[in-house]
């Protein structure tokens, strides 16, 4: 089964759980983010990147981090039964819609540029995106566990 299928199938679940409300830890919140940023990282240091590879690469991480930021500031963060859960909202699936689309536009422009697809790996895209999604969401999490 080709990777990006395994990568589909694992972020459908993730909104699945997060479209009804999960649970959230510290661990569950910024360990899946730092797995696929070690694996993307991992992935570039196979490949021999060019100045144009750097800036594609280095630009779209930078778009992922914000659409993750703007992504995480849409998901709602209550308490629950003494525990902090999160839940996704209608906001963060438009968020996360068009986070995909520009991503793909991206994705495109690049490939037009001459960045090879393996200067630009799917792992570390998707880590950079929860990550910055983890970023309001903890900042959040914080700051009720300081209020209360």
């Amino acid at each position: 089964m080709p990777t990006w299928v395994l990568i589909a199938v694992g972020v459908v679940v993730v909104v699945a759980k997060r479209l009804h409300g999960e649970r959230v830890n510290a661990r569950d919140l910024v360990v899946p983010p730092l797995v696929l940023l070690g694996i993307g990282v991992h992935g570039l240091t196979e490949v021999e990147l060019t100045g144009v590879d750097w800036t594609w690469l280095v630009a779209g991480s930078l778009v992922g981090l914000a659409l993750g930021v703007a992504r995480g500031s849409t998901v709602r963060v209550y308490s629950q039964d003494g525990a902090p859960w999160q839940q996704y909202t209608w906001r963060t699936l438009l968020v996360w819609a068009g986070s995909l689309a520009v991503s793909a536009a991206l994705g495109l422009a690049a490939s037009a540029a001459g960045a090879p697809a393996d200067a630009r790996p799917l792992t570390l895209s998707i880590g950079i995106g929860l990550l910055g999604e983890a970023i309001p969401i903890g900042v959040r999490l914080l700051k009720t566990a300081q209020d209360a």
